[in-house]
């Protein structure tokens, strides 16, 4: 790649070419109203381009983005795997993307029929026959869960319970979103093959407990061995289990999280299901609980009685935790994927998401090191580069940012915390062997660069428009938004 191709594309404001007209408005037909002078500005500052200049300049930075459609994108804990166009088509039918949540329901009981269905599929495949489709995003449906857990100890009078249990190995969503909800988090160590340590959670259960929060299969990449027990231990001391439902595509169609003890799960459509991830949203969160907790899950829930679909409000809901329904067109979708498999063929997505990720695994295993070797992961893997750092002097962050040289997107890094120089891995089901065989190549090809040129590392990316960050000082001094140089006006000063 040449220097000239590296160099950052120039902004709108600097192609500014006084007198270029990008679009004209036609003559006002109507009478001029006065706006109000304290709102009126003289001069907007506005770039002066022509119409194919802004296509071009955006046409460009289109292409410089990594996306899905280019390639793997394999984000341990944070899926981002192919969008079937099929889903896309679905919500561009007019039926979908034309409705109004304002309008009355007998005017859209086709959507609140797709709606209710995808409550019904949830429920199935959860095992949580309870559904809420309201929470517009994981972090959101836990909210829910846990507001609907503390609402269940509530109506009971066991106004003690103040204590949420949480693996260390968790999702910072799942403290924080405890922490809003008014508990205290008490930490669960894991143990050497990478589960909950059952006589740390048994020294910590108790009375207070309202309770425990965790990940199956967990963020490590590996099923809980005990969660049955686990699951036993918090039920005898009175408190809920609250399944993080982010990792649903390993076991889907294989496991049922309510035949495996959970009271309450979320599951992200936005990973599982195929909708869209990453650019913030659009995301969606639905929660499912067991049929007692149905009392409590936000308003309102879609119902059918006889040949008619209605939102009904729960006796005591936890109220409203979105405008509206939640966000309609990625729940269209979900469904769209989950009716596009089938019943008998929805088991395939965690076949193959965990085949993949152990072929994965099985080709750089023997350079890189798995955290818990002796397991046979699931969904994803995860990676201690501390052997990298001690012989080499190169750290995680400088495979993460070589990888981009080969022209691929890097994994997920330093994270789950408890793994020192931690790389996580999730090819995702949508992957096919030769790419992950190309994957699998470059991360051999960067392993035998950090031990003949470590430097090469240490600078990567060589072939980005820009190269290392500072990330510290980006941290600190946030520029939050774009200045605008000033534009002379050149007629002006004719």
């Amino acid at each position: 790649m040449s220097i000239t191709a590296n160099k950052p594309e120039p902004l709108l404001y600097e192609q500014s070419n006084p007198g270029s007209i990008g679009y004209a408005l036609p003559e006002s037909d109507v009478p001029h109203t006065p706006l109000p002078a304290h709102l009126m500005r003289a001069d907007l500052n506005l770039p002066e381009v022509a119409e194919v200049d802004v296509v071009r300049h955006f046409t460009r930075l289109s292409q410089k983005n990594y996306c899905v459609d280019l390639g793997i994108y394999p984000l341990g804990s944070c899926t981002m795997k192919y969008n079937p166009k099929m889903n896309e088509d679905a919500i561009q039918l007019t039926g979908m993307s034309q409705v109004h949540p304002m309008q009355p329901p007998e005017t859209a009981q086709g959507v609140m029929q797709l709606m209710y269905e995808l409550q019904e599929y949830l429920g199935e495949i959860s095992g949580l026959p309870a559904v809420t489709l309201q929470p517009a995003a994981g972090a959101q449906g836990e909210l829910v869960g846990i507001l609907v857990i503390r609402a269940y100890h509530l109506k009971r009078g066991d106004t003690g319970r103040s204590e949420v249990l949480i693996p260390d190995s968790a999702h910072g969503t799942n403290p924080a979103t405890s922490a809003m909800a008014g508990y205290r988090v008490v930490e669960v160590k894991s143990d050497a093959r990478g589960n909950m340590d059952l006589d740390d959670l048994r020294s910590k259960v108790s009375d207070k407990t309202a309770a425990i929060m965790f990940t199956n299969p967990n963020t490590l990449g590996l099923f809980e061995e005990h969660v049955r027990e686990v699951n036993k231990i918090v039920h005898d001391a009175g408190g809920l289990v609250y399944g993080d439902g982010a990792n649903l595509n390993a076991i889907i169609g294989i496991a049922r999280p309510g035949d495996l003890g959970f009271d309450v799960i979320h599951s992200n459509l936005h990973k599982t299901f195929s909708v869209p991830h990453g650019g913030g949203g659009p995301g969606s969160g639905p929660v499912m609980a067991r049929p007692d907790l149905a009392e409590f899950l936000p308003t309102p829930i879609v119902s059918k009685k006889g040949d008619v679909y209605a939102f009904e409000t729960p006796t005591n809901t936890i109220g409203r935790i979105k405008s509206f329904w939640g966000n309609f067109l990625a729940l269209v979708r979900a469904y769209t994927y989950i009716r596009s498999y089938g019943k008998e063929h929805l088991r395939e997505i965690a076949e193959i998401s965990v085949l993949n990720a152990n072929y994965l695994l099985a080709l750089v295993r023997d350079v890189y090191d798995p955290q818990v070797p002796e397991r046979t992961c699931k969904h994803e893997f995860v990676l201690n580069g501390t052997r990298f750092k001690k012989e080499y002097g190169v750290n995680t962050l400088d495979v993460a940012k070589r990888i981009i040289d080969y022209g691929f997107y890097p994994p997920t890094i330093y994270f789950p915390l408890i793994v020192p120089e931690c790389l996580m891995i999730e090819p995702t089901e949508t992957q096919s062997k030769a790419s992950l065989d190309e994957f699998a190549a470059a991360l051999l090809k960067i392993a035998e660069e950090a031990r003949t040129d470590p430097q090469l590392l240490h600078n990567a990316p060589h072939n980005t428009p820009v190269t290392r960050l500072d990330d510290v000082k980006a941290a600190r001094e946030p520029v939050l938004n774009y200045k605008p140089p000033q534009i002379p006006d050149q007629r002006k000063a004719a």
